[in-house]
């Protein structure tokens, strides 16, 4: 269990939420209290999640995780974090049967969630979204905890939705949050999308400088999920630009395994100075030296771009539910801090003309990288934290939350 010994007390950056604003400064002291995080599946869940028990960890609360039985997201050294496993049913599952059998497993790890409740006795619950982090929040909402989720996409998920109506407090990634019904509005707060703390100091790094006839740097990564149509399309995209601009091109590409060595041939037999590979443990680092990036629109992968200020261009995977990539892609768009692509509309060609128009003219990329910058929010686990201690007793404005635990309720 994570214990930093300082007292949770609230902070915030420039661009805070005006609902944060009246709070500035105030001082918490909240240390010791228990908070249970409930998270699993994608890194979309779980780089939120860990950047807040940072920060939480750092304010002196003490942390446990609880997850499904298949996470392995929160194994390794560096994670000393006390973690629990159980049961978990998708809901989301178009298919009858597997609603079915889904149905028994989420019964069963409500109860288990239950029971570890009762044993931790924490004094908030918060839910990253995800099936995994139902059972949890279920069991927290019956139980009388004080709960909060927080929701990574521009439109809820349905395990957020499911929610929403239960839970004390809502955090929202994007100022705009489809999903949200009417009596769940007034729960719901800006504090912006945490990203991993390796991420977050990119926010000091300038936008790289591209001269007349220097090189220009690429940034492509798809991700496990629709990675090859990156691999069709963009060395063939690539290979329509004229001699002098593909010269000048350095390209880091995420390939899957069965693409990297076609992929490599294209490159090759183009000229062109490409670094492939299946997964960049490096990938902050290549996004700080990277001009333009070109991927999904995945909640991660937005908010690591807008923190970093680095533009670019969003291909949402067409099969994510809910269309929530479209609608996450279309709020950089808007924001003027990159451009949407629907993959029906990605091919060499098209992709070709945009590239000829973007890395010709430099000042289009740099008005897009200060518009992604200040679309981002820098200190989203700050204002996620400052939400999860109001909820804490004695926050240190005298009005803090009395947890369920104080009077039995939970017991």
């Amino acid at each position: 269990v994570v214990d930093a010994g300082a007292g949770c007390r609230h902070g915030h950056g420039p661009g805070s939420d005006p609902r944060a604003a009246g709070r500035k400064g105030a001082k918490m002291t909240s240390k010791g209290h228990l908070v249970v995080l409930a998270a699993g599946g994608t890194g979309g869940h779980v780089f939120p999640a860990k950047a807040l028990a940072a920060e939480l960890a750092g304010r002196g609360c003490r942390m446990v995780v609880i997850t499904d039985r298949r996470g392995g997201a929160w194994q390794g050294p560096a994670d000393a974090i006390e973690t629990h496993r159980i049961s978990a049913g998708g809901i989301a599952s178009k298919s009858f049967a597997a609603r079915l059998k889904s149905g028994p497993e989420l019964a069963i790890g409500t109860w288990q969630a239950r029971r570890l409740l009762k044993l931790l006795q924490p004094r908030a619950v918060v839910g990253f979204g995800g099936y995994a982090s139902v059972p949890t929040m279920l069991a927290a909402c019956f139980g009388g905890y004080h709960t909060a989720i927080h929701e990574q996409n521009a439109v809820l998920g349905r395990a957020n939705r499911l929610l929403a109506s239960r839970v004390d407090r809502i955090a929202i990634s994007f100022e705009k949050s489809e999903g949200l019904a009417p009596e769940a509005q007034a729960k719901a707060e800006h504090t912006g999308m945490p990203v991993r703390a390796t991420v977050a100091t990119l926010s000091q790094h300038p936008y790289p400088a591209i001269t007349s006839d220097g090189p220009i740097s690429l940034l492509v990564i798809g991700g496990s999920q629709g990675a090859h149509v990156f691999s069709t399309v963009v060395p063939e995209a690539l290979g329509l630009l004229d001699d002098g601009l593909k010269r000048r091109i350095k390209i880091s590409q995420q390939c899957r395994p069965e693409d990297l060595n076609q992929v490599h041939r294209q490159y090759k037999s183009l000229g062109i100075d490409a670094d492939l590979k299946t997964f960049f443990d490096d990938l902050p680092e290549r996004l700080s030296a990277a001009h333009l990036l070109i991927g999904r629109a995945g909640a991660s992968t937005v908010a690591e771009t807008q923190v970093a200020g680095r533009p670019a261009i969003l291909v949402p995977y067409p099969y994510a539910i809910d269309d929530h990539q479209t609608r996450n892609a279309y709020a950089v768009d808007e924001a003027g801090g990159g451009w949407l692509m629907p993959e029906p509309s990605f091919t060499p060609s098209a992709l070709a003309a945009r590239l000829d128009s973007l890395l010709g003219l430099s000042a289009i990329l740099e008005k897009a990288a200060a518009g992604a910058k200040a679309a981002g929010t820098q200190d989203a686990a700050e204002r996620l934290a400052d939400m999860v201690c109001e909820l804490l007793p004695n926050n240190g404005n005298g009005n803090g939350a009395d947890g369920p635990d104080d009077e039995g309720r939970a017991a």
